[in-house]
């Protein structure tokens, strides 16, 4: 990681991805502060910032594109996170000859709203409607791969269960997918009583890998980390569980990476859900891994990129 950039000098030089070809100061600055340098070892890769509209927000969306890419991976990122953490994520996808779109959430990273909120996981469909729609203006080529870490997993399985015949799919990826967090009782009590008099509870930041060098960069370096747990994000979780659980079983079979030391959500329980409301679903379990499988060891994530190649290949 290089020195820090400035957010708020990088959020109103975002353009319609379509058009986001300048490579400004601001720019270079993010790209290198959150190690993006693969535009150095991929020959001809096209990378831009950019920014789309989709549920009354600027939805900031980045691109990586080959030469000749040979399919797509659509990238939904984790709560309190942002698409600057997913560079193991993209750096494969790239090795598999892949583009790679991704979008920060709203109250994200580069994206516009109230940090780490959300009135309703209704809102995540429209982003994730809109990251399709970029991916068709752009021309990015089939099938179209989905991959989401914990809530960008949650997002895409609420797709999936919902409806999520596209014909341009091709698998679906979920890494430690949320369904229900750890602790979910005592979490929606605490809900009950505080809410009434509380928007926000500080944030508790927590070991969720085992790279030290992560960690230290999320809890004490990076501009774009939240520092506080709104309470409507708790409540809109508390709406959209009940109705996952409720929700009739799909025929996909989605490719589930899940670590056994996990302490962010309820992985035992999860995995029951969507063994239930998936047709055969593929798990990789490992029992090292944490929850932020995205930013896990190099051993761990190279595991896991090997089961996902195998199948993807």
């Amino acid at each position: 990681m290089s020195e820090p950039f400035e957010p708020e000098q990088l959020r109103p030089l975002l353009r319609p991805l379509a058009a986001a070809h300048l490579d400004l100061p601001a720019l270079q600055a993010y790209r290198s502060f959150y190690g993006f340098d693969q535009a150095a070892r991929f020959a001809g890769l096209d990378n831009r910032l950019g920014s789309f509209n989709a549920a009354g927000y600027q939805i900031a969306v980045q691109l990586w594109a080959p030469a000749e890419p040979q399919g797509t991976l659509l990238l939904l990122h984790g709560y309190y996170d942002h698409m600057g953490l997913y560079r193991h994520v993209v750096d494969w996808a790239l090795s598999m000859n892949f583009a790679v779109l991704a979008c920060d959430l709203p109250g994200h990273g580069l994206s516009s709203g109230a940090r780490a909120s959300i009135g309703d996981f209704a809102e995540y469909q429209q982003v994730l409607a809109g990251l399709f729609e970029q991916a068709g203006e752009l021309g990015l080529p089939q099938p179209w791969h989905l991959c989401g870490q914990s809530t960008g997993g949650a997002i895409l399985l609420d797709y999936l269960l919902a409806d999520g015949k596209r014909p341009e799919l091709g698998q679906s990826i979920l890494l430690a997918p949320l369904v229900r967090p750890r602790a979910w009782a005592w979490s929606k009590l605490s809900y009950r009583l505080l809410s009434p008099f509380v928007r926000e509870i500080p944030r508790r930041f927590s070991e969720n890998s085992s790279d030290a060098t992560f960690i230290d960069f999320v809890h004490n370096l990076d501009p774009l980390q939240p520092r506080s747990l709104p309470t409507s994000w708790v409540g809109a979780l508390a709406q959209w569980v009940p109705r996952i659980e409720a929700a009739g079983r799909s025929e996909h079979s989605p490719l589930i990476i899940q670590g056994e030391a996990d302490m962010t959500v309820d992985w035992r329980y999860n995995l029951e859900v969507l063994q239930d409301k998936f047709r055969q679903p593929q798990i990789l379990r490992l029992a090292e891994a944490r929850h932020h499988l995205a930013n896990e060891n190099e051993a761990l994530r190279r595991r896991y990129f090997d089961f996902l190649r195998e199948r993807l290949a």
